[in-house]
């Protein structure tokens, strides 16, 4: 991928759209996972927590699921230089060159338990606008990919971006990637040009409700939790 020009759109736009890396056959085989219970650590039905509506589950041990470990050890480099690229403007530390060596630090700080997640939503589902931080060792991006074809797989269920500016109002990002695309954003916040230098701005993500068929993501999280 060219990653360069992905940073430049993160930087312009808070999200960035990477071309299609995944085939509708490695996304049917993402999908199938939902249905193996031995695979996960944890099932989260969101509607009882209040977190919206829909089910979504934690891999157990992303080594599991060779895809999945897979595009987390090979998607993390390029994303800790964007993330580094980050640090100086946001007055924060960087981030080792190798996914080992981050969750070495994680589990030294007791975040052991892993994040890759696949989340289902069926009609009427949906997640309200919220931030996946999960500890003390908060790696700055993420990446979620679209493992369905939408307006063919599932109608509604767009992706919602707020990107909270000071003194200003909200911004909203909305986007449909095509099946097998990944979005790149910020975990919590990115840097954004101020009059006096850059400043955080805080950003969330959702969905919107699904209306029809059935929209199944995979969310790549690089830091572990507690």
């Amino acid at each position: 991928m060219d990653w360069p020009a992905l940073y430049a759109q993160l930087n312009e736009n808070g999200v960035a759209l990477t071309p299609p890396l995944l085939s509708r056959a490695q996304c049917e085989t993402l999908i199938a996972t939902f249905d193996e219970p031995a695979l996960f650590r944890s099932t989260v039905v969101m509607q009882r927590y209040e977190f919206g509506r829909g089910t979504y589950k934690y891999y157990a041990d992303p080594a599991a699921v060779p895809l999945v470990q897979t595009l987390r050890e090979k998607l993390y480099p390029p994303m800790a230089w964007m993330a580094n690229q980050w640090a100086p403007l946001l007055n924060e530390r960087t981030f080792p060159a190798g996914l080992d060596e981050l969750l070495a630090e994680c589990a030294d700080n007791g975040q052991r338990r892993s994040t890759p997640l696949i989340l289902d939503y069926g009609p009427g589902d949906y997640a309200c606008l919220h931030q996946d931080i999960y500890g003390d060792i908060v790696f700055p991006l993420q990446i979620a990919f679209m493992l369905n074809e939408p307006g063919q797989d599932f109608t509604g269920g767009e992706n919602v971006f707020v990107e909270q500016r000071p003194r200003s109002q909200s911004r909203a990002i909305v986007l449909t990637p095509r099946l097998g695309q990944g979005m790149i954003f910020p975990v919590r916040h990115r840097p954004a040009r101020g009059p006096h230098g850059y400043r955080r701005h805080p950003m969330r993500h959702g969905t919107n409700a699904v209306v029809t068929g059935r929209r199944t993501t995979l969310g790549v999280i690089f830091h572990n939790a507690r």
